[in-house]
């Protein structure tokens, strides 16, 4: 059964809507900029959404509205399935809770449950159908994807609310990057030769996922049909990628089969793309191996920042965009490749019939989802 996207909702530092988003992303443009909300903390480069942190469910709550008014749905959804993730969930909120535990009470802390996300957006639809909150890492939007696209495959349900959202602007985040070294210093350059790290951004990205008969019955705008996914684990390290590039590869490989897709069918991919010495070399490895054709290869955590979580949703919704409208986001933030891929500095118009987004989370979390576009009958 095919698996098809109607809506799309995107909150982003770049826009607070997905064609906002789109454009700046098209127009090379990066919401990165020398930020310290947190006094205690030296200034760093980030990507917000406004001049304060924000906290994950108004993010997500508006994405959502967004998508499905995108989509020419109306609440209440009872029979809409809900796959909604984040890495971090409410770990703001966590960190402002234990800083005054005296009033700390069961309301504030039930609210920050990891599964709220997920239970927010179904009481916001009225969905009384499945609902599900995966977390792996910074592969949970893909993984979440894959989770919706299963759920319509075997029958389970005709229409998904899918994403992922994520608050990532926190004191320990930017702490714990800090103690990693792999936070950036002065901005995000994704496979370039003086990339120095990735910059936290926050957002949310959402999905409304149908089978094509109902998306006929409404007359709805398709942009594009999910092929499949391929999610594995490396069990190598708790945050570098295995050398050997098993798990990696593997992914690919079961995308593919399970997409019924050739290698020389892919003509973009979307990549994880942080910025960090070696996710992208790590990419750039299984690129050359699997894909000897070149196809375009962009990552745009340049222009919106690293999202965590939520990464792999908007990395979905720029392959969905770029097959709707044949046009290939930019690399934003590169200036000197470092690598030999097909890496587009520019906005560049291109027919395209496949799409794969790259995700990749701390643990070995291996997750890759194609995309196809859609050729109304």
């Amino acid at each position: 059964m095919a698996v098809v996207v109607t809506g799309l909702g995107i909150v982003s530092s770049l826009g607070k809507t997905a064609p906002s988003t789109w454009q700046g992303v098209l127009a090379g443009d990066s919401a990165i900029a020398l930020r310290q909300p947190f006094l205690e903390l030296p200034p760093r480069p980030m990507a917000m959404v406004d001049k304060i942190p924000q906290q994950l469910t108004p993010l997500l709550l508006t994405a959502v509205a967004e998508a499905l008014e995108d989509a020419g749905l109306k609440s209440p959804l009872p029979d809409c399935g809900v796959v909604i993730g984040s890495s971090r969930a409410y770990q703001g909120q966590w960190e402002q809770l234990i800083q005054a535990p005296n009033h700390l009470s069961a309301t504030p802390w039930l609210a920050t449950l990891p599964s709220m996300a997920a239970m927010e957006t179904a009481r916001l639809i009225g969905s009384c159908d499945r609902v599900l909150a995966p977390m792996a890492a910074c592969a949970t939007g893909l993984w979440a994807i894959a989770q919706a696209y299963d759920l319509i495959q075997q029958g389970y349900c005709q229409r998904v609310v899918v994403g992922a959202a994520e608050a990532a602007i926190t004191p320990m985040t930017l702490v714990g990057f800090e103690q990693m070294r792999a936070m950036a210093q002065t901005g995000c350059y994704p496979f370039d030769v003086n990339r120095e790290g990735l910059v936290v951004g926050e957002g949310a990205a959402i999905l409304v996922l149908e089978t094509p008969a109902l998306a006929c019955q409404r007359s709805a705008r398709v942009y594009g049909e999910i092929l499949g996914a391929g999610l594995t684990a490396d069990a190598y390290h708790l945050s570098a990628p295995d050398p050997e590039c098993a798990g990696g590869l593997a992914a690919i490989r079961h995308c593919l089969d399970r997409s019924q897709l050739q290698a020389n069918q892919v003509g973009f991919i979307h990549a994880h793309g942080t910025g960090t010495q070696l996710n992208d070399a790590y990419e750039s490895t299984l690129i050359q191996r699997c894909f000897p054709q070149s196809p375009y290869v962009s990552s745009t955590k340049g222009a919106t920042g690293h999202t965590l979580g939520a990464s792999g949703a908007f990395g979905a919704a720029m392959c969905l965009l770029a097959l709707h409208h044949q046009t290939v986001p930019p690399s934003v933030g590169l200036s000197q490749p470092a690598f030999p891929l097909n890496l587009p500095r520019q906005a560049t118009e291109s027919p395209l019939e496949a799409a794969l987004c790259f995700g990749f989370g701390f643990g070995g979390q291996n997750a890759i989802v194609a995309f196809k576009r859609w050729h109304e009958a």
